[in-house]
């Protein structure tokens, strides 16, 4: 009986229930780790005695991940009397363990052994409890040049093609200065001499 001693500090009443309805109908060895080590510890030391966790969920799947890594969960049965706050015993009632120290004493002495599937992931971990994939953040695009932050028209990139006419031909203005100009037949540029001043 392996008491965790997070179950201690929140439930001693319940613990002190448990331990005695299981010395009562057997001879239980009563272990009290103080530490998340000394809790893996007593149970690789078991031997062949049928381990009983009185714990939370997180008892429980400490549980059972180091029997899953010995490969020694398939061999034997693992009970579990829940003790803990009720937030962090959601696995142990999704699970069909029953409410209450004495109901759940009893049914891991005289109880029938129920077989379970494991979802174990990539790095030979598992899974107990919930699954929740969480939604990835989209992808926060960089500034496009030209946009309105920068003071010029930005380009719609999603076009192809743009849908503005094209711009006019430039036409050639005569200079606003007191000479008039033309060109010649070979395109050179003369200067006539005229002056709007002259006039």
């Amino acid at each position: 009986m392996l008491i965790d001693p997070v179950a201690r500090r929140t439930d001693g009443e319940s613990v002190r229930i448990a331990k005695d309805v299981l010395s009562a109908g057997s001879r239980a060895k009563i272990c009290l780790p103080d530490t998340p080590e000394e809790f893996i510890r007593a149970l690789s030391r078991r031997g062949g005695r049928r381990p009983v966790v009185v714990g939370d969920d997180g008892a429980l799947l400490r549980a059972v991940a180091h029997l899953h890594r010995e490969r020694e969960l398939s061999g034997g049965a693992l009970s579990l009397i829940p003790v803990g706050a009720p937030p962090t015993l959601e696995l142990a009632h999704a699970l069909g363990v029953p409410r209450g120290a004495v109901a759940a004493a009893r049914s891991a002495l005289d109880g029938t052994v129920r077989r379970l599937d494991l979802l174990v992931d990539d790095s030979d971990g598992v899974v107990l409890g919930r699954l929740r994939i969480p939604v990835l953040p989209r992808p926060v695009r960089p500034p496009i040049r030209g946009s309105r932050r920068s003071g010029t028209p930005a380009a719609r990139w999603w076009r192809p093609w743009s849908t503005r006419p094209p711009p006019p031909p430039p036409t050639r203005r005569r200079a606003r200065t007191g000479c008039a100009w033309r060109r010649t037949a070979s395109c050179s540029t003369t200067w006539t001499g005229r002056s709007r001043a002259s006039r």
